[in-house]
């Protein structure tokens, strides 16, 4: 059952008052985050899974308006230490507001197929009319120049785990985008300097963070500051 294979994941010792903020990623909600937040929830964490409108505003807009009101929320809940887990998108907003605001309570980051360095695909197809209008303004900042938002934000300054996926279901995408890649972002992309560890799923980007490998290394990072390492034959 779902339960007996929480309850598996990895044994933790998590602290009173220990807190993990979930954040998705774009043009998704918080039920997309829903297995992370119940295998974090047994493990003992005090979870807010959060929610944004991702396609309405620019990612410096949405990251001071999501963390702005969970910061508070979880301060006013007594949190002494504040994780992140995100997804994608969700990544990019972490990092938007570490760069610009101190968080003294922060503890350990995941992030999952972010794009940390940008994609290809807002490279090829982010002047399209269709794609601003599927992917907002976020989505558009989200390019491979070095003048992009994801590379204007600097090397994690924090402890970070970035899991990527080596799958595709979106093999039209996979042509536009360099090397072994999860249909969004190539596993290469998702590195970012200063991060603690990196490990790759045999996952598409839209199902990661429901991975339960994904699922299960993110909990081990959160204890641990790095991931499981796997079994030496």
């Amino acid at each position: 059952t779902l339960l007996a294979w929480l309850a598996s994941l990895v044994p933790l010792t998590v602290m009173a008052n220990e807190h993990v903020l979930l954040l998705h990623g774009l043009c998704r909600t918080p039920r997309s985050m829903v297995p992370m937040e119940e295998a974090l929830r047994a493990a003992g964490y005090v979870v807010q899974n959060l929610g944004y409108p991702s396609r309405s505003a620019s990612i410096r807009e949405l990251s001071e308006q999501v963390f702005g009101e969970a910061l508070t929320a979880a301060r006013s809940n007594g949190a002494t230490r504040l994780h992140l887990v995100t997804h994608s998108l969700g990544g990019i907003l972490a990092r938007s507001y570490l760069a610009h605001h101190a968080v003294p309570e922060l503890g350990r980051v995941v992030m999952l197929g972010p794009p940390n360095r940008g994609s290809e695909i807002v490279d090829r197809l982010g002047a399209w009319k269709l794609f601003q209008w599927i992917n907002g303004p976020a989505g558009g900042e989200l390019g491979t120049t070095p003048a992009s938002t994801p590379n204007q934000l600097g090397p994690a300054c924090f402890s970070l785990g970035v899991i990527a996926g080596s799958r595709s279901i979106n093999w039209i995408n996979s042509l536009l985008i360099p090397g072994v890649d999860d249909g969004k972002v190539s596993v290469e992309r998702t590195r970012l300097p200063g991060m603690a560890d990196h490990i790759v799923v045999p996952a598409a980007h839209p199902f990661l963070m429901r991975n339960r490998t994904a699922i299960r290394q993110t909990l081990y990072f959160l204890e641990h500051g790095r991931f499981e390492a796997p079994p030496s034959s």
